[in-house]
């Protein structure tokens, strides 16, 4: 159930963080989309490519300075309703702050709030994709935004919802994050409706929009004043089989006040032992496929 990365590193599953440890905890607030579950508690809902990971890597992850990873993704759920709530429940006791699923639609939705020298941060996390469940009053799930492509058509009602949030956020942080799970896979172009819920999120207040779940990188684009990256591409992950998904970005932005003053692509290369490593000569390849598909503005 662990795939290749956990079954190369069954002995420290934190050990694909270490090389990049130092420069992601060296942030004051650390954030990544974690996608796997916790727990073998139930059915492998999703055959081969259903992903749980070891309880063990939250020390990793610890170390790594990790404080709060989203949840809202397409395999949380991969082995059911009681494996997802016991994946919360170990990272709560990990004190790792989860966002984009919960026990209940209520705990899906909730956002989460980081403060660091009295600037509020607030998150909001998203899942477009749809093999995990969605939250209901009484099932656990992620935060569900159904959109094309794979769960489409988009969901207006839920958009309201979401964005209901981001404006209620909005009143309370001085920045507002969105983390989103959409896209197709293996482009580097984003969707249509990635670009209508973009803009909608940042008229509602969010001042950053980022992505993943592509597997390739994807363009940047301003709505406004809000940043939209549509993908940073995989990270520590065992998709060896084409160039594309051994690559992506992670950011470094830099909010001073109520303001977000730089938003910094930092490069990598996912390595034989499913290891992300900056590598520089890979550098300028990386950030072409990012700024060859940037549109500039959403509208």
């Amino acid at each position: 159930e662990q795939r290749r990365v956990g079954a190369r590193h069954r002995a420290d599953p934190g050990a694909p963080l270490k090389p990049l440890a130092k420069r992601l905890a060296a942030s004051e607030i650390t954030v990544g989309n974690f996608e796997s579950t916790l727990s073998t508690a139930g059915s492998p809902t999703q055959g081969g490519d259903s992903f749980a990971a070891s309880p063990r890597v939250t020390s990793g992850l610890r170390a790594a300075g990790f404080d709060l990873l989203s949840l809202a993704n397409n395999h949380v759920g991969d082995y059911g309703d009681r494996a997802l709530r016991q994946t919360l429940a170990s990272f709560a006791r990990s004190k790792i702050d989860t966002v984009g699923a919960g026990r209940d639609l209520a705990q899906a939705h909730r956002p989460v709030i980081l403060e660091r020298d009295g600037v509020r941060v607030g998150f909001v996390a998203v899942d477009s994709i749809g093999e995990s469940p969605a939250a209901t009053r009484a099932k656990a799930g992620t935060n569900r935004l159904n959109m094309p492509p794979r769960t489409g058509p988009l969901d207006r009602a839920a958009l309201r919802r979401i964005t209901s949030d981001i404006r209620a956020l909005d009143k309370q942080v001085d920045v507002v994050i969105v983390l989103t799970h959409w896209g197709t896979q293996y482009t580097h172009r984003p969707e249509p409706s990635q670009r209508l819920a973009a803009q909608e999120f940042a008229d509602a207040g969010a001042d950053l929009v980022i992505g993943g779940h592509p597997h390739w990188v994807q363009g940047w684009e301003m709505a406004g004043s809000a940043v939209v990256v549509h993908s940073l591409g995989n990270f520590v992950f065992d998709m060896d089989f084409q160039t594309k998904t051994r690559e992506g970005i992670f950011l470094e932005i830099v909010i001073w006040g109520d303001t977000v003053r730089a938003v910094e692509p930092v490069p990598y290369v996912i390595d034989a032992a499913f290891t992300p490593r900056l590598i520089r000569g890979s550098r300028e390849r990386i950030l072409a496929d990012v700024w060859q598909t940037s549109r500039g503005h959403l509208r």
